[in-house]
């Protein structure tokens, strides 16, 4: 796919809430959904930013463990790799240190550094600070919470995959974040991804009003929700079907 059809792409798709788009994916793509949403633990601390798209840059940090000595240089080197990036990226950093609970990734000194070369956010299982000035940037993040301080900063740039919030993420992949969590998208499903994500919105609307009825009994609803897929262009897969006609989304 051309870099610029991935750009127009990812723009497109920073127009939908990431619960919608995971949801699209159940339906379009073969991917299991444990292998592509993150543990709850995960969350965003800039919610107000609206939804995250770009593209995985990866990279280990120990800002934890006592009595190191500071290794940055990894970090500019990242930072000068985004510089040249034409598709916004987003800092994914798995942190490595002696004290997971005192992992602090960035501030909004950091922030700025990484939004001046285009990079939009930053995804952690480590902690952040400075969340006030995060929104003044602005730079989202998504991570475990706040951390006051941290110790010397040892970063190593990543190749290959890491593990982070329960899934493997690796450099290059597509991450979609909001206010609710973070998910990567397999690159087999972008070609349809934001047709289908209109239609999964309409459905949703839709299935939506039926379920707030109260002149339909619960077997009812079940049997109309999943008679709605086919008219919005989704299978009726049993197994899928069931997913939504249970509830597994609610607004």
């Amino acid at each position: 796919m051309a870099k610029i059809d991935l750009l127009a792409l990812i723009e497109g798709l920073r127009d939908f809430d990431t619960a919608l788009i995971a949801n699209t994916l159940d339906h379009i793509d073969s991917t299991p959904a444990h292998e592509f949403y993150m543990a709850g633990s995960i969350q965003s601390v800039t919610p107000t930013l609206g939804p995250t798209v770009g593209i995985a840059v990866v990279c280990e940090l120990d800002s934890s463990s006592p009595n190191g000595q500071p290794n940055v240089d990894d970090l500019y080197r990242q930072l000068e790799e985004m510089r040249k990036m034409s598709i916004p990226p987003i800092w994914v950093v798995k942190t490595t240190g002696e004290r997971p609970d005192h992992e602090c990734v960035l501030g909004d000194g950091m922030a700025k550094s990484l939004y001046s070369v285009g990079c939009l956010g930053a995804v952690t299982d480590g902690g952040v600070r400075d969340v006030k000035g995060l929104l003044s940037v602005p730079f989202a993040a998504y991570c475990k919470g706040k951390t006051i301080h941290h110790c010397a900063l040892r970063f190593k740039a990543m190749k290959e995959p890491v593990t982070l919030g329960g899934i493997s993420v690796a450099p290059g992949d597509i991450i979609h974040a909001d206010a609710e969590g973070v998910i990567k998208i397999p690159r087999g499903s972008l070609p349809k991804l934001i047709s289908s994500a209109v239609q999964m919105r309409a459905f949703e609307h839709a299935a939506h009003t039926l379920l707030r009825r109260t002149d339909l009994d619960p077997a009812a609803k079940r049997r109309m929700v999943v008679e709605l897929l086919p008219k919005f262009g989704f299978g009726s897969d049993a197994g899928k079907s069931s997913r939504h006609a249970k509830g597994k989304r609610r607004r």
